[in-house]
């Protein structure tokens, strides 16, 4: 009464240009996997681009950005930001300014900053301009940048800091 449309059938490509079997009372019926539900259906892995330097997160010379920046991926800062900056790898191009603290693993720093930088290796550039004190493991400065502030190295600039507070006193008795 009713028969099973050929459309949805998979196309063998050994039989090119041959026709299809039909599925007679008589004719063997491909093996097939039984069928899933549709929520446990394998899913082809449709490819994501990988967070890599040669992909970082930009922030556009038009944009200005107020508020804090998080991402554990790459930023390339071309633009204004205004608000602290934390990610992997950071740049700042050579016309961008941020103002506020910038915490990442590399800092490259090409224009202007105005705030703490604490960074593993942090990377002033010729035309970079820094007022702020810089916490790193590695530091380079190439002639011509201009850097005001202080410059503490630290085995681990980006971990954190404990209160005055909290440090233990030294029992003078």
């Amino acid at each position: 009464m009713f028969q099973k449309s050929k459309i949805n059938e998979p196309i063998d490509p050994r039989s090119a240009n041959k026709p299809a079997p039909s599925s007679g009372a008589g004719a063997p019926t491909p093996a097939r996997p039984p069928a899933q539900p549709a929520g446990d259906r394998p899913v082809a892995a449709t490819p994501v681009r990988p967070a890599t330097p040669a992909s970082p997160s930009v922030i556009g010379s038009d944009l200005k950005v107020v508020g804090n920046l998080i991402t554990e991926g790459d930023l390339l800062v071309e633009g204004l930001v205004e608000g602290d900056v934390s990610a992997r790898m950071l740049t700042v191009d050579e016309n961008a300014h941020v103002k506020g603290e910038i915490r990442s693993n590399e800092v490259t720093v090409k224009g202007k900053v105005t705030g703490r930088i604490k960074g593993q290796k942090v990377r002033l550039a010729s035309s970079a301009r820094v007022d702020g004190d810089i916490t790193h493991s590695s530091l380079a400065m190439d002639e011509g940048a201009d850097f005001e502030g202080s410059i503490r190295r630290a085995e681990d600039p980006l971990g954190d800091e404990r209160p005055v507070a909290a440090a233990p006193t030294a029992d003078p008795a």
